[in-house]
């Protein structure tokens, strides 16, 4: 079965990720993935969250937002109150990436992690999460080298990607038309030894079998893989 770009349905769409993207004192890419248009960025602050103060550790957190551009029409800025779309994403953003970070080693220093929609079509989440893995090894590179960290970090590699049903058939990586019409919709972050992180997954349209999942985490297993040698490439350089 062909899709509505020509794929088949255990292709990912093309991704491109440009390091450096902006000039700052941390980690910053640009994720195209598809359609799906992503800046993310790493930095680091001293001190760390009230609740770690006196501990010897650190912290990350997440911050996700789209620009009114980013869409068909336009959506308004969340300057006073993100909508619960974006808070639930910044959150998964935030569980992720923490995965990829030893806090002791981090000492009491707090990373922030920003992911700002430029073009959305679909899968938002799952750049996010991927291409801030980039910002976020290429800020911990730069400030090893400053002298700012003492020790390296960072212990996981982490990426997302989705998968889901459409039309009875088990896909990769859906695009926003996909993903507006599938039976089911899942995300996945996982580690590089393979082991999930985090599974999103619900039966939008009818229920799924236990064999329809196992495909579908097959799928994602492959697609994962894919795009950490992606991140591996951009980081290496």
């Amino acid at each position: 079965m062909l899709r509505t770009d020509g794929r088949t349905p255990d292709a990912l769409r093309k991704v491109d990720i440009t390091v450096d993207f902006t000039e700052t004192t941390g980690g910053s890419v640009l994720i195209n993935w598809g359609k799906t248009r992503v800046i993310c960025t790493a930095l680091l602050e001293e001190g760390t969250m009230p609740f770690l103060k006196d501990t010897g550790k650190g912290w990350l957190t997440a911050e996700y937002a789209m620009l009114p551009s980013s869409t068909g029409g336009r959506k308004k800025r969340e300057t006073l109150k993100p909508d619960g779309r974006s808070t639930e994403i910044k959150r998964l953003i935030g569980r992720a990436l923490r995965q990829a970070v030893d806090f002791e080693a981090l000492g009491e220093k707090t990373i922030w992690i920003d992911c700002d929609v430029i073009q959305a079509d679909g899968g938002t989440r799952t750049a996010s999460i991927t291409g801030a893995y980039v910002a976020l090894a290429l800020g911990i590179k730069k400030w090893m080298k400053q002298g700012l960290l003492q020790k390296n970090p960072l212990i996981h590699q982490i990426a997302a990607v989705s998968v889901g049903i459409n039309g009875d058939t088990p896909m990769l990586d859906l695009c926003y038309r996909e993903d507006s019409s599938a039976e089911v919709d899942m995300n996945l972050v996982m580690d590089e030894s393979g082991a999930f992180i985090e599974i999103q997954g619900t039966g939008e349209g009818r229920a799924f079998t236990a064999d329809e999942l196992a495909q579908l985490l097959s799928l994602g297993k492959k697609g994962i893989a894919a795009l950490m040698e992606k991140q591996n490439e951009a980081i290496n350089g």
